[in-house]
């Protein structure tokens, strides 16, 4: 099957925006209920004040592009904004510069490197993704582990 290049260079970008806002609306609507608990795993006023200083330090639209390139934050960086009262316009904007750098980005690396391997995907590409799908699932893996340990050695 091929997918005209085209079509995937506007369409994912598109999708990463619409998933994004829609994670800020969550964040600016119930988020206080979600974040308001100080025992929370994932939800929890800790990660609210990291996300204040992050957005302090790096300013907005900075954080909000660096947060597409890192597992498990650009999931929290979304509804996150919207609970440290972002402006709506600001998140809408870097959104869409980092959805674009983001998205296109990734698909023009594997467009070219996919080129370049051809004949060589399994060799190279499967333990590449392998790599990515393990990053990308540790910091979960480890908060979990960390909540097990605490609740292990607290009862």
């Amino acid at each position: 099957m091929q997918i005209d290049i085209v079509a995937l260079l506007i369409g994912a970008p598109l999708v990463a925006i619409v998933g994004s806002q829609t994670g800020y609306l969550i964040g600016a609507k119930f988020g206080v209920k979600l974040f308001d608990r100080p025992d929370g795993r994932i939800f929890n006023q800790k990660k609210v004040k990291a996300t204040e200083k992050w957005l302090k330090k790096y300013g907005t639209g900075k954080a909000l592009v660096l947060a597409r390139f890192i597992p498990f934050v650009r999931t929290l960086i979304n509804p996150m904004c919207g609970i440290v009262g972002v402006p709506a316009k600001k998140f809408f904007f870097w959104n869409c510069v980092g959805a674009v750098l983001w998205t296109d980005g990734v698909i023009i690396a594997g467009y070219y490197l996919g080129e370049k391997l051809e004949g060589s995907v399994d060799k190279y590409l499967l333990p590449v993704v392998g790599l990515i799908i393990l990053v990308s699932v540790a910091p979960v893996a480890i908060e979990i582990l960390r909540e097990w340990r605490t609740k292990r050695h607290l009862s």
